[in-house]
């Protein structure tokens, strides 16, 4: 779970807990070490030498699994991204121990203080991952991007490139990046608002101590270059779903709008939280003017994320559009092939297709199995990112028991009625049935337990809204 981070440990009891409840794997087995050794020593013969283009990357500090480099170039009015993603492909062969394994775990799981990989780390992190220093294998996507953001595939490669430099969200400065960089973002934004995208992304979370053995739960909103980077991410992937959809094929992500109950919860949820939504208003456009740099913002945002009937992926079925509403288009994952299985497969299916070759029956195979591969991967995903929520409510709540916290009633069924605090992002169960939604609570704290990673709480004196 990447929104948490826990620079001071507070959670790590707990996180070990999670980590043998949910049987998440501390290694590989030795079979695919082996393997991936063996192949982190496969040298590129099928590769174009691209290592003179001005390719850096930009992540985390502490990233060492890079997934992408770029570089970008005017061509007349519009901006040529040179996108390149790690050719995976180039050291997993179908059918071998490292592929078998990627199968059966589907995706890199994340819990605040590590990581369980989808590929072990002399592939993730070394020999696969587009690190500076060295050359390296890489599949090179040239999208094409218009005054208006629109986008197109002109080309797909396998190179070699050479990282220029491994640059860092919370350190670098302009000068660093491509001098389009900016406008590039600029243009796939203005787009976004055109369609009417809503993706909503909360501010990262961490725990912080503030003394006497207490904790409290802060945001730390996206920065700017993260915002833009995840912009040219969103251009390939986008110019990669069409030329899937015409050429009848491909696997991809899908998002339904949040259903009419979500909508009443969430509506209950921003008035608890002080925030103003008219009546005419929809969520999608509420969404467009929230600022995580507000914490009540921020804590209507992961409302929202956790309100979502969350997105899965489908094969390509004719006479069927894909949709992703968050992203109001037609939409396919590529560009994260070291931490998602179903990329390697998405990027196959697009070099043979830009090459014009046809798809590998093996990865037009692949793209009816991975649904369930994907989703069972992604269930497990958000059942960590729940405990680890769980988790960090009831360590920064413990040694608060007896206060009394002001909350709003979003929902209410037979098992009493779900509250959203007021002042701080934590939802939960009090048993209380004869109340309404949208109804202020006055709840106190009966305890906060970390070991179970529960918080109970009990109405005080009620007020109707």
């Amino acid at each position: 779970m990447k929104a948490i981070a826990d620079p001071g440990d507070a959670l790590g009891r707990g996180l070990a807990s999670i980590r043998v409840q949910f049987q998440i794997p501390q290694t590989f087995p030795a079979a695919v070490l082996a393997a991936a050794e063996e192949a982190s020593r496969r040298v590129p013969t099928q590769h174009v030498d691209r290592t003179d283009w001005p390719f850096v990357t930009l992540d985390p500090a502490s990233s060492t699994d890079l997934d992408q480099a770029f570089t970008i170039e005017r061509s007349g009015a519009d901006l040529l991204l040179q996108y390149a993603i790690a050719d995976v492909a180039w050291f997993v062969e179908d059918g071998d121990p490292i592929d078998e394994e990627a199968w059966r775990r589907g995706t890199t799981q994340y819990l605040p203080d590590g990581k369980a990989g989808l590929y072990p780390p002399v592939l993730s992190e070394g020999a696969a991952s587009l690190l500076p220093g060295g050359p390296r294998p890489a599949i090179i996507f040239t999208v094409r991007v218009a005054p208006d953001g629109a986008v197109r595939l002109d080309a797909a490669e396998r190179a070699i490139i050479r990282n220029q430099a491994k640059l860092a969200y919370d350190s670098v400065r302009s000068a660093d990046l491509p001098p389009d960089f900016a406008e590039l973002a600029r243009r796939i934004q203005g787009a976004e608002a055109q369609r009417g995208a809503a993706r909503v992304n909360p501010p990262a979370q961490e725990i912080a101590a503030i003394g006497d053995g207490r904790y409290e739960l802060l945001f730390q909103p996206q920065l700017e270059s993260e915002l833009r980077n995840a912009a040219l991410s969103l251009a390939t992937n986008l110019a990669i779903a069409d030329v899937l959809q015409a050429s009848r094929t491909g696997l991809f992500r899908v998002m339904a709008e949040p259903d009419d109950r979500a909508v009443s919860r969430l509506r209950h949820t921003a008035r608890g939280l002080g925030l103003q939504w008219p009546p005419e208003a929809t969520l999608a456009e509420l969404e467009r003017s929230l600022s995580p740099a507000d914490p009540m913002q921020a804590t209507f945002m992961l409302a929202i994320q956790r309100s979502s009937q969350g997105a899965g992926y489908v094969p390509f079925r004719k006479g069927e559009i894909p949709w992703h509403a968050a992203v109001a288009a037609t939409y396919a994952h590529a560009t994260a092939p070291l931490r998602r299985l179903a990329d390697r497969y998405v990027v196959r299916a697009t070099l043979a297709l830009a090459s014009g070759q046809t798809v590998p029956p093996v990865v037009s195979d692949a793209f009816a199995k991975l649904p369930a591969v994907m989703a069972r991967a992604d269930a497990l995903g958000s059942q960590l990112q729940r405990a680890a929520i769980d988790l960090a409510e009831s360590v920064i709540l413990q040694g608060r028991e007896g206060e009394t916290f002001e909350a709003i009633v979003t929902e209410v069924d037979h098992r009493g009625a779900r509250i959203q605090l007021c002042s701080l992002p934590v939802v939960a169960r009090v048993g209380a049935t004869d109340v309404d939604p949208g109804e202020t609570l006055a709840v106190t704290l009966v305890k906060a337990d970390p070991d179970l990673r529960t918080v109970t709480f009990r109405p005080a004196h009620r007020e109707k809204a």
